[in-house]
């Protein structure tokens, strides 16, 4: 018997003893393609050179200093290399070990932002239903999903929702796609107003949302429109990048695309690839400022902040993604990886909407095309995708409530940026076979 608190307490899990590439292999020696990089982690894979490389010759420096008496060169390093390939108004970023810390210190400094600005009545956040923002108590506040939020609910502090800009769900029928950003983006000036127009802190939102929606891309203008509300009433934007950030859509920063400033951006996963566990948290100069000209402090902290061996890793996964050029990379996989799974499973009558950006994508799974009716919430279409896959040598990342919390099911995709076409097309005839495998045994469930 294991003495380990698994995920699942019955569930027995295979054993990984390696990784190769693209590739996790387990006890057995049977080898599984990992298309969702565990939850969007894995970036450059498994037993990349470069990184371990990097992580042994830190080691053999210094693994760890406690960041209330010293610095050091990697942590400086790292730090000089993400802000200079951030967004222009980022200016410092503050390393945590995962990304619910990064969200959390998110909340905690936007908080602290107004109280040395003077203006103390700014107590409320604004979030998306359907998002998710960590596991911490606050990033589980401001968070959307409900089956994980239902068991702490009265612990959570009170934190507002609106709709998710969610097009294949919630746009209208002859609604243009203008018309329906505007509609989803005034629900937050009217949720600030609701609340008072000089007492909400940030709006925070995922610009790519993640594993709990299943990868909704936001419709063009729909962030912009954002932008604009929150400087309207002086609120800070919070953008939530630790899954879709640091090139897993093809560009470094997920909201490049949408052409706005961030006040805020939480990154991990992408980070240090898995190799180490490390977040971070990027702040927009006139934030620190603030904090350096008031208080002259950040009042938050982990034992763990800015550990060396982390950085090391980081930085390695960075350069070795900055020098193989492996956002082009990203982009030209991601348009296969699209390009396969519509012709593959575009028409298929129980996969509703393929959706994405680069190499992240959300494949909704439903029992009637036109009418887009979801399989009952009690058949756990989604789990039997899962094993289907794993059985046939395929990590998937699967998902149930995308459509309100409890019903809906749908699968992530989220490859590692170095896969090559034959990966692609391998993860393309894995799943194929395994959509047909799932949807018969829920179908038989279902009669």
């Amino acid at each position: 018997m294991s003495k380990v608190l698994h995920r699942k307490i019955q569930h027995r899990l295979p054993r990984a003893t390696g990784g190769e590439g693209p590739y996790l292999i387990d006890a057995s020696g049977k080898r599984y393609l990992d298309g969702c990089g565990g939850a969007a982690v894995s970036c450059l894979g498994h037993n990349h050179p470069a990184v371990l490389e990097a992580v042994r010759a830190q080691l053999d420096k210094l693994s760890y200093a406690h960041t209330a008496f010293f610095t050091t060169d990697i942590l400086e390093e790292l730090a000089e290399h993400v802000i200079a390939h951030a967004p222009d108004n980022f200016t410092h970023a503050y390393f945590v070990s995962s990304g619910s810390e990064a969200v959390e210190a998110a909340l905690k400094l936007a908080r602290q932002y107004f109280l040395e600005r003077g203006e103390p009545q700014r107590s409320h956040f604004i979030a998306r239903r359907l998002s998710y923002h960590g596991a911490t108590l606050g990033a589980l506040a401001v968070g959307g999903n409900e089956q994980r939020r239902a068991p702490y609910a009265p612990l959570l502090i009170k934190a507002a929702h609106i709709a998710p800009c969610y097009a294949y769900r919630h746009r209208r029928e002859n609604e243009s796609e203008a018309e329906y950003a505007a509609r989803a983006a005034d629900e937050l000036e009217q949720k600030i107003r609701e609340l008072g127009e000089d007492r909400v802190i940030a709006f925070i939102a995922e610009p790519v949302v993640g594993a709990t929606a299943g990868v909704v891309p936001p419709v063009d203008g729909y962030f912009a429109r954002v932008r604009e509300i929150c400087d309207r009433y002086g609120v800070l934007l919070i953008l939530d990048e630790v899954m879709c950030g640091m090139g897993r859509t093809g560009d470094l920063y997920a909201h490049a695309r949408e052409n706005i400033r961030a006040d805020l951006v939480a990154i991990a996963k992408g980070l240090g690839g898995g190799y180490q566990p490390i977040g971070a948290l990027l702040m927009d100069a006139r934030i620190h400022d603030a904090l350096a000209s008031g208080s002259g402090a950040f009042r938050h902290s982990h034992t763990y902040i800015g550990h060396a061996l982390a950085a090391a890793a980081a930085l390695a996964v960075q350069q070795t993604i900055q020098r193989g050029k492996l956002l082009d990379n990203v982009k030209k996989r991601g348009a296969e990886l699209f390009a396969a799974l519509r012709a593959r499973l575009g028409d298929h009558p129980h996969i509703g909407d393929i959706r994405g950006r680069g190499l992240f994508a959300g494949l909704e799974l439903i029992a009637e095309r036109d009418s887009k009716k979801p399989f009952a919430a009690e058949i756990p279409l989604h789990s039997l995708l899962q094993e289907a896959a794993m059985q046939n040598g395929l990590m998937i990342y699967p998902g149930s409530g995308c459509i309100d919390g409890a019903q809906g099911h749908h699968i992530m995709l989220a490859p590692p940026f170095i896969c090559e076409r034959a990966h692609v097309e391998e993860l393309t005839d894995k799943l194929a076979k395994s959509v047909g495998q799932a949807v018969s045994a829920a179908v038989s469930r279902a009669a």
